[in-house]
């Protein structure tokens, strides 16, 4: 198995001639705070994947234009409930839920602690924590003697225990390290706490996991003051907070491929 990372918090996942893809966009214009920092890669070729899955509806992670040209026909979207409210409880959510019904896709909504298959690949949702309060979950993979983590844009938990009992150790976890701290205008009053994990947080979550190595996701591409605040040096904090922890940094490019095994 070998992992390719895509833009922001895309990965591309290949097991001999069959892929899968996690947190797949293409189409950024959703994406006002993006600040071109980052290339968003297309899938290593169209029609091939055997399942997509999304951590969460949010436009950063989640755009089923894009799955549906990267799809095998038939191929299923697993994707957590949708989000619960009104108003500004869906402002998030709100252009992925409706790029679903201009696509036509096997999509299946799942809960935490559920497990699926797409060959040649075993699934597991397990929970997460969204900054905002949308649902999310974290996705772990399974393929040829392998087993990773996704963990999306996830805030720290204490599932991490949980999870490691559950399917523990990892192969290799891909960890959000950005730390944002965010103030949208239909969110207010503002949180005054980062939404998303901190690199040293990712630290702690892969040792908890039993994770022997981390690869950073989202980070580097959204950064647009005072909406959106991205951590300063995300990655050499990563680097910091990871020497001596037993836990091995590979920072990955978009496009780079990670070899497993």
């Amino acid at each position: 198995m070998r992992i390719r990372r895509l833009g922001w918090s895309g990965i591309e996942i290949e097991c001999g001639d069959d892929t899968l893809l996690i947190d797949y966009i293409l189409d950024t214009s959703e994406l006002p705070l993006r600040d071109d920092r980052q290339p968003f890669p297309r899938a290593a070729e169209p029609a091939r994947a055997v399942a997509g899955l999304l951590t969460h509806l949010h436009a950063d992670h989640a755009d089923p234009v894009a799955l549906d040209g990267a799809l095998r026909e038939g191929a299923p979207v697993f994707r957590p409930a949708p989000a619960a409210g009104a108003g500004p409880d869906l402002e998030l959510t709100a252009h992925a839920e409706r790029a679903f019904g201009t696509v036509s896709l096997d999509v299946r909504v799942v809960d935490a602690w559920t497990s699926h298959q797409a060959e040649p690949f075993t699934l597991h949702a397990v929970p997460a924590v969204d900054g905002f309060g949308d649902p999310q979950v974290s996705w772990i993979v399974e393929a040829d003697g392998q087993r990773i983590i996704h963990a999306g844009d996830t805030l720290f938990h204490s599932y991490w225990w949980r999870i490691a009992t559950a399917f523990g150790p990892f192969d290799h976890a891909f960890l959000p390290i950005n730390g944002a701290l965010v103030d949208f205008p239909f969110l207010q009053p503002p949180r005054e706490q980062e939404a998303v994990m901190t690199p040293e947080e990712a630290v702690k979550a892969a040792r908890m996991l039993g994770a022997r190595a981390v690869t950073p996701i989202h980070y580097g591409a959204l950064h647009r003051p005072p909406g959106y605040i991205e951590t300063d040096d995300p990655v050499g904090r990563l680097r910091t907070a990871g020497a001596g922890s037993g836990v091995y940094i590979r920072i990955c490019e978009p496009g780079d491929w990670v070899e497993l095994g």
